[in-house]
């Protein structure tokens, strides 16, 4: 079954400039440009899968593949990446539309608010107004989902599910009172180690480690998460942690009830 799902379900990779920040788009199934495409056999429903932190897309492929193949192949399956989270190779062109918002009016992009901006306005340029969505949050991105139905409350969603949520006390867990030191007083320092210790790492050296790790943890992917290492990235994912910690508080427990009609569950 694995290796049917790797072999005949197609994924395709983009790089589009979203809110300014070049943004990874990865789309499983044969549907591309969900506004060119006006036939009968359009799909009426888009699943869009939101990460957690970091934000790297490439880890939720066989997630992605394993729900187009249950759902009969009927709907199209993206998973976006966190603004700044995913920078594109030097050969790959980097797709803008006209109705792109400019970095300016999302402000703070790769921060906490700006990330859920940013994911309003990709379904905003890039997803028809009558498509009907199944969101799907995994760990920081179930935040992002309730603040999305919270702050656009007419966007289509007809179901939201919330994977490991992280959507209160997170400097209170054992894992945050350890991060929150890290990632909120010595931020900078982690910025200069990653520069130092990756910035002059040759690609075929990262390319290795980066496989290695994979490896060790039963893990593969088509898509090489090369980002993991890079340190604009890994600076940038560091700064929204800190965030997280100092705003991820209170459990939003107004936004749940008004919306668990659209079947909040994890």
């Amino acid at each position: 079954m694995d290796s049917e799902l790797k072999e005949e379900i197609p994924v395709h990779e983009e790089f589009i400039l979203c809110g300014g920040a070049e943004t990874q788009v990865l789309k499983c199934g044969p549907w591309t440009d969900l506004f060119c495409d006006q036939s009968v056999k359009r799909p009426k429903l888009l699943i869009f899968i939101i990460p957690g932190n970091p934000g790297f897309s490439a880890f939720y492929v066989p997630f992605a593949k394993a729900l187009y193949s249950l759902t009969n192949r009927r709907f199209p399956v993206w998973i976006i990446s966190h603004a700044g989270h995913a920078l594109a190779p030097k050969d790959k062109k980097i797709l803008k539309t006209s109705e792109d918002s400019n970095a300016q009016e999302i402000k703070d992009i790769y921060g906490l608010n700006g990330q859920i901006e940013h994911k309003l306005a990709f379904l905003r340029t890039h997803v028809p107004k009558d498509m009907k969505l199944v969101l799907i949050g995994h760990s920081i991105g179930s935040y992002f989902t309730l603040q999305m139905l919270k702050r656009v409350p007419d966007l289509p969603v007809i179901r939201a599910f919330l994977l490991c949520p992280t959507i209160e006390r997170m400097s209170e867990s054992p894992n945050g009172r350890i991060a929150t030191p890290l990632l909120c007083w010595f931020r900078y320092v982690l910025y200069a180690t990653g520069y130092l210790l990756f910035k002059p790492c040759p690609e075929k050296m990262k390319s290795f480690l980066i496989r290695r790790g994979l490896q060790l943890m039963n893990l593969e992917n088509e898509f090489s998460p090369l980002n993991l290492l890079e340190p604009f990235c890994l600076a940038n994912a560091a700064y929204l942690g800190g965030q997280e910690m100092m705003e991820v508080v209170k459990r939003d427990d107004e936004a749940i009830k008004k919306h668990l009609c659209k079947g909040l569950e994890d």
